[in-house]
């Protein structure tokens, strides 16, 4: 284990406080590992650190960002997917598979899979859009997070207008999971891509609104005036 990762288990030990730590909890359904260290805290520690490896080669960087992911805790994660963020005029096509590990082996919750895909896997796919695609094979993984990875790594372009076809072929892809944190990792995807494209993807949610989850449904339509929220709820 290197010595900057022992020095941010430290800080992180003396930042931890049981208060932010037992609210933190409240925001999951699943069993998480946290210092209980308060979010602003977290991303000023991981910029102070990467100043002393800002010179580093990448794959030095994403070796100690593996280090972070395995710990399990959330807020060694987010400094993880800082790091690997501050990077990205580096990226390379090879280094998805790098990513598409950390959200298959480490990643176990909501916020962890979001930080990573809003930004790192964002970043990486509007830089290599030839690799958009691959986001409909994770699509389809039996891994919860890799599902909702396919949709909420499209966030940030949706919110341009980006990817527009991929976006409704993963929510297709998508549509009638059973997983509730699935269902609104698409929901949002398609609102943000809503803010650009509304007449799609309305005409795509009242297509399908049958069949649709409520939960997806309702992320889908939030950006959405009045009267068409009404219409796309109707039965």
């Amino acid at each position: 284990m290197s010595s900057i990762i022992n020095k941010i288990r430290k800080e992180l030990k003396q930042n931890s406080d049981e208060k932010t730590k037992k609210s933190g909890r409240n925001f999951f359904k699943e069993k998480i590992k946290l210092y209980g260290v308060k979010t602003a805290v977290v991303n000023k520690i991981a910029k102070e650190y990467f100043k002393d490896i800002k010179d580093k080669k990448k794959s030095e960087i994403f070796d100690l960002c593996g280090e972070l992911w395995q710990s399990g805790y959330m807020e060694e994660s987010f400094i993880a997917c800082s790091w690997s963020y501050f990077v990205r005029k580096d990226y390379e096509s090879k280094d998805l598979k790098i990513f598409e590990k950390w959200v298959n082996d480490f990643v176990s919750n909501w916020a962890s899979c979001d930080t990573l895909c809003n930004h790192t896997i964002g970043a990486f796919m509007e830089m290599f859009p030839e690799y958009v695609p691959v986001l409909k094979e994770w699509a389809e993984s039996k891994n919860r997070w890799m599902r909702r990875a396919s949709a909420v790594s499209l966030i940030i372009p949706a919110r341009q207008g980006k990817f527009l076809k991929d976006i409704i072929e993963i929510a297709e892809i998508l549509l009638l999971d059973q997983d509730d944190m699935v269902q609104k990792g698409y929901g949002w995807m398609l609102k943000e891509a809503s803010r650009t494209h509304q007449k799609e993807i309305y005409d795509f949610v009242t297509r399908k609104k049958t069949i649709m989850p409520r939960t997806a449904l309702r992320y889908a339509i939030e950006k959405m005036p009045k009267e068409l929220k009404i219409k796309a709820m109707e039965k």
